[in-house]
C-alpha cells in the first residue's frame, strides 16, 4: 500500500467519525427541539438558542471539516486519475458507477 492511499483511508476514517458524531448531534439536538415544542428557526439559531449555542456551532464546524475531508478525497482522486492510475477494470467499475461515492466508501471504510 502506498503512503498516499494510507492517507486517503486516515481520511475516509475520520470523515465517517465525523459524519457519526454529527448525526448523534443532530438527532440528540431535534429530540430536544421536540421535546421542548420549539420552531425550527428559533431553536436551530445560536444567537436566539443560547443554552445550544455551543453544540449548534458545534454541528456547523463538523459539517465544514466533513467537506474539507471530502475535498481532500476528492482531490486525492483527481491527482490519482491525472497520473494515470488504473482503480479498477471497467468490467468491475461498471455496477458501482451507478452507486454514489459516499456509499461506496461507507462500504468501503465501515460506516
Amino acid at each position: 500500500m502506498e503512503p498516499d492511499d494510507r492517507e486517503l483511508i486516515v481520511v475516509m476514517r475520520r470523515y465517517f467519525a465525523v459524519k457519526a458524531e454529527l448525526a448523534a448531534l443532530r438527532a440528540q439536538l431535534e429530540a430536544e427541539r421536540k421535546a421542548a415544542g420549539a420552531a425550527i428557526g428559533m431553536f436551530y439559531d445560536p444567537r436566539q438558542n443560547l443554552e445550544r449555542a455551543a453544540e449548534l456551532q458545534l454541528s456547523h464546524r463538523l459539517k465544514g471539516e466533513m467537506v474539507s475531508l471530502m475535498q481532500r478525497a476528492e482531490a486525492w482522486g483527481r491527482a490519482a486519475l491525472a497520473v494515470g492510475v488504473p482503480d479498477r477494470s471497467e468490467a468491475e467499475a461498471e455496477p458501482e458507477e451507478w452507486q454514489s461515492f459516499e456509499k461506496r466508501a461507507d462500504t468501503l471504510f465501515g460506516a
